[in-house]
């Protein structure tokens, strides 16, 4: 994976905006996140109020009566109960990457960077890495107390300058100016400590304790000021796209640039995308209006040539921009050869026309209107795209809704690779309701946004839970849809009795197969079945069909049953019927799958969700994991503790398992591939 060279958003949160009273802090991962949810949920919101914390020009900035909570409008904004300077909308969260750390101060390498925009769209930056004396203001105020109260004792009731110094700390206080606020309020509290310093030499006073600590608050907020600077410079900017932003066939020119003179806002999105590809022209529709209208004013060379001149830059920066669509929508698009998919993008000007055409391999030209929806969207985005992020589209935060909508499901498939490339310089979140933009092992990238009540307003779930069904339903079709298309496509499957164990039994293999410890053969599917029950019918399926069939099921009551099924017994033999029990390195009675890996879930509950199990590993040893979690939270958390599971993988190593898991999942693994061989 490249590594980035700005900071990465971590976390970010939307506040009274819209449809959001409170979205709550949502985590961001580090390439690509995926929102879903049915529609109104206020997934496009979300996308909408994030481009606030750094947009591209000309993007709408807030404004209170429209994006303010409507129901909420006349009680706290009409009324002037709140103002809108102190209304927060959305705030964000940054880690620094190396080139980062590389312009700051060491003592703010493992800081982290936070922002909000408020509604009346001024932003507030701070940095949290524990050195600075943010949340210690009283401190500081009584410092200030203290200081004026010891030169009040020292003057002589006629001195003025004593009094002088005195009253101006307490005026400061009064003003409640802390500090961290800005370079101003820096510079006025140290020109008032600078009196307050030959006040102190001169009286010779031994009590000058508080005036340094005062010294040094200042000296670390102007390190966090200057901090603060250099890492507002390095804001990624936040591009944000919909299927609204269509690039137009056919742009006159004049008509573009007469619309954009007069600022009618309400062709904003009709014309946006066009303005875009003139922006990626580096040409103001002006401009090249006026240049489609002008003509050689006298017959001398030096006319002939400045109009040359001006007619072939035009033309070779049409050429560089063709060239570089064309190659970026190959590379998404994936032309396929067998069905003369053309790919080529030609963008000629023709008097006041700029035209915007697809060329076949047999050179005939065609206008970008009468290609698919698909392809449309696809140039409209990259137009976009570049246009945006100025030619700096690396590190660049992309804003997605509904990429893709257009696009026939097996291109939507193919574009999700397209955006796992696209985060790979730029972090990407997109919305959806489409399965096919939801890889089966990318469920721990989702993030559900649900609305069910409109005075809680808009939610988003750290995890893929939801209580309305509709959230979740396209995450079911993707498992459904690939568990579909992987039944009858492998030779050798092991069944599985549901998601979790596939994730467990997927996760660590890879682990032990990245070591070079154990590594399942390549040649091995493996099928979740729904629950244990469902084993037996799933086997008879696979084995009708002539594939090789092994099945692991956990050594619980549900898993007995499941392992003594008849149909079960005589389809597989009882060797092809994987036991937990078999392979558990731990004294446990009924061991599930997870009981292959109980000490490392145990660190990561205790960890992540604050479920502490450590005692009862040692008093209750033979009792399973998931006996354990229950008895500490009441309600067993299988699937979070799964998912939990599996961003632990992603950022550990096998020797980070405990030695007896190791050994017991090697011996599965063998027990797999000897089953399956």
């Amino acid at each position: 994976m490249e590594s980035f060279d700005k900071m990465r958003l971590t976390s970010a949160r939307v506040q009274n905006y819209r449809s959001i009273v409170d979205s709550g802090w949502f985590d961001v991962e580090n390439l690509k996140t995926i929102l879903v949810g049915p529609n109104e949920a206020g997934k496009t919101v979300i996308l909408r109020a994030l481009q606030q914390i750094n947009p591209a020009e000309n993007v709408p900035a807030f404004n209170p009566l429209r994006d303010y909570p409507r129901s909420k409008y006349n009680a706290d904004i009409q009324s002037k109960r709140l103002n809108p300077s102190e209304i927060p909308v959305v705030s964000a969260k940054f880690s620094l990457e190396e080139e980062d750390k590389k312009l700051v101060d060491e003592a703010f390498f493992d800081a982290e960077y936070i922002l909000t925009r408020f509604l009346d769209n001024h932003l507030e930056e701070d940095i949290k890495n524990g050195i600075a004396l943010e949340g210690n203001m009283d401190d500081v105020y009584s410092d200030l107390e203290r200081l004026a109260s010891i030169i009040d004792m020292h003057r002589p009731e006629d001195e003025s300058n004593g009094h002088f110094v005195a009253e101006s700390l307490r005026e400061f206080m009064r003003q409640k100016t802390p500090p961290t606020s800005s370079d101003k309020s820096l510079e006025s509290m140290r020109h008032m400590l600078s009196h307050l310093q030959s006040e102190i030499d001169r009286k010779q006073l031994s009590q000058v304790e508080e005036y340094h600590r005062l010294l040094d608050c200042i000296r670390t907020q102007e390190l966090k000021q200057s901090t603060l600077k250099e890492l507002h410079e390095r804001l990624p900017k936040f591009v944000y796209f919909d299927s609204y932003f269509q690039v137009h066939p056919n742009i006159h020119l004049k008509f573009l640039a007469d619309r954009v003179d007069l600022q009618q806002t309400g062709t904003m999105k009709f014309d946006y995308g066009n303005l875009c590809l003139l922006k990626l022209l580096g040409f103001r529709p002006r401009d090249l209006s006026n240049l489609a209208l002008s003509e050689i004013q006298s017959d001398d060379h030096d006319s002939f040539e400045a109009y040359r001149t001006s007619r072939d830059e035009r033309d070779q920066q049409l050429n560089a921009a063709s060239v570089r669509l064309t190659t970026e929508i190959k590379r998404a698009w994936r032309p396929d050869p067998r069905r003369a998919e053309a790919a080529t993008l030609r963008l000629k000007a023709d008097g006041q026309y700029l035209k915007v055409v697809v060329e076949d391999d047999l050179g005939i030209e065609v206008e970008l209107d009468q290609r698919s929806a698909g392809y449309q969207w696809l140039v409209s985005f990259f137009v976009v795209f570049f246009a945006e992020t100025d030619g700096k589209h690396k590190n660049a935060i992309l804003l997605l809704d509904e990429p893709g909508l257009s696009l026939h499901a097996l291109k939507q498939r193919e574009f999700r690779s397209t955006i796992s490339e696209l985060a790979e310089k730029n972090q990407t979140l997109y919305t959806t309701h489409s399965p096919f933009l939801v890889g089966p092992d990318e469920l721990d990238l989702v993030r559900v946004v649900e609305l069910t009540d409109r005075d809680t307003g808009t939610i988003v779930h750290q995890n893929v839970i939801g209580n309305d069904p509709a959230a979740i339903f396209a995450l079911q079709v993707a498992l459904g849809y690939d568990l579909a298309q992987s039944l009858f496509m492998h030779r050798k499957n092991l069944v599985l009795e549901g998601l979790t164990d596939y994730w467990y039994f997927d996760s660590t293999t890879r682990l032990l197969a990245a070591a070079g410890e154990s590594k399942i053969s390549d040649k091995v599917s493996l099928v979740p079945a729904g629950s244990a029950s469902k084993i037996a019918y799933l086997a008879s399926i696979l084995c009708a069909n002539k594939l090789k069939v092994a099945a692991l099921i956990d050594s619980d009551n549900a898993g007995d049953t499941a392992a003594q099924q008849e149909i079960l017994v005589s389809q597989l033999g009882n060797k092809k019927i994987i036991r937990t029990s078999d392979v558990c390195q731990d004294d446990v009675d009924c061991p599930e799958i997870e009981d292959l890996l109980r000490h490392t879930l145990s660190r990561i509950a205790k960890e992540k969700f604050g479920c502490d199990v450590t005692d009862l590993l040692k008093s209750d040893s033979t009792r399973s994991i998931n006996w354990m979690f229950k008895k500490r939270r009441r309600k067993l958390f299988k699937y979070e503790l799964a998912k939990a599971y599996l961003s632990w993988a992603s950022d550990h190593q096998a020797d980070d398992l405990e030695k007896s898991e190791r050994v017991g999942w090697q011996m599965l693994i063998k027990k797999v591939n000897k089953a399956l061989k």
